[in-house]
């Protein structure tokens, strides 16, 4: 049967893929509307499969929140910074994020199998291979997290069009706009200095033993490149590491952190959180905190422009 450039235009604005896709889609299936966009889908999981091998580094992170009581931070990623930046994928990205913020799944596997909330008959997981192929490039949901506060309230910040996503979660028994304010601050610090405990607490101890084995053996180093007159025994070493270590481990405490805002630029966080506290008759304290930024850990693939080009032709 003949197809129409008015069902072209249709099944193009279902599915965002391309005019000579879905001439060939609805052609294949007799122009049945239905049937065409499940053979589209079927293609982008086709696509999908293709592009297991390439690296999805690029992307946002994106957070929904229900007011300052829930909220859920997302990563998806994607092969190029040119598609993070497309209207469709942020879009996408949203709805991943309003899915995560309903969600009572506890893992990636759980999440990707649930119903999508766009439409109910489909999972999370043929939702992702519909983008896939309305994008066609590597698209993936690499994590989502979910906080409720409890005796507090939250604050969320994202930085740099997505780069950062970041949620506090604090405990405090008064929630006012003063309160609010200081925990946008806070979450504003996280996403620049990256701590990773809130406290001293909560640093392992197989962290604390690790780090100081680091120190022990470049502080050794050192030590043998002095005159032999001037060596420090092993001893002195060892006392002289307490003070490296807890330099260190201020740096990756957030309470511990000079505040990035303190006018006296001395100011710690902890410090901060106590002095807003008590201007506002309540006791302060982070409970917690979430940051994402994109790409963390994945190691960017480095092709060779040209050869990928030359694949292209010969493929």
């Amino acid at each position: 049967m003949a197809i129409t450039a008015k069902q072209v235009k249709q099944l193009r604005d279902m599915t965002g893929s391309g005019m000579m896709d879905c001439k060939k889609a609805l052609t294949e299936t007799n122009g049945d509307m239905d049937a065409a966009v499940e053979y589209l889908r079927k293609r982008g999981q086709a696509k999908a499969e293709k592009k297991a091998s390439r690296i999805a580094a690029e992307g946002i992170c994106m957070i929904a929140a229900d007011g300052n009581q829930k909220a859920a931070v997302v990563e998806v990623n994607s092969e190029t910074d040119f598609v993070a930046q497309n209207d469709k994928f942020r879009t996408y990205v949203a709805k991943v994020a309003n899915q995560a913020l309903n969600s009572d799944a506890a893992d990636m596997d759980a999440f990707m199998a649930e119903a999508w909330a766009e439409d109910p008959s489909k999972t999370v997981k043929d939702a992702l291979v519909d983008m896939i192929a309305v994008i066609s490039e590597k698209l993936s949901i690499r994590r989502f997290e979910k906080v409720t506060a409890e005796n507090g309230m939250l604050a969320t910040y994202v930085h740099g069009g997505g780069r950062i996503g970041v949620i506090i979660d604090a405990e405090t028994a008064v929630c006012n706009d003063a309160i609010a304010e200081a925990l946008q601050n806070i979450a504003m610090q996280v996403a620049a200095m990256s701590p990773k405990y809130v406290s001293q607490d909560e640093i392992p101890q197989s962290y604390r033993d690790h780090e100081k084995e680091i120190l022990l053996a470049q502080a050794i180093e050192e030590n043998n490149k002095l005159p032999e007159n001037k060596r420090k025994p092993q001893n002195i070493i060892e006392k002289m590491l307490i003070g490296r270590l807890n330099k260190e481990f201020k740096e990756i405490c957030l309470n511990d952190q000079v505040y990035v805002k303190a006018e006296d630029g001395k100011q710690s966080v902890g410090k901060y959180l106590e002095q807003v506290g008590k201007a506002n008759g309540t006791t302060l304290k982070i409970k917690k905190f979430v940051r994402f930024e994109t790409g963390e850990g994945i190691e960017k693939r480095q092709d060779n422009f040209a050869e990928e080009v030359m694949a292209q032709v010969k493929g």
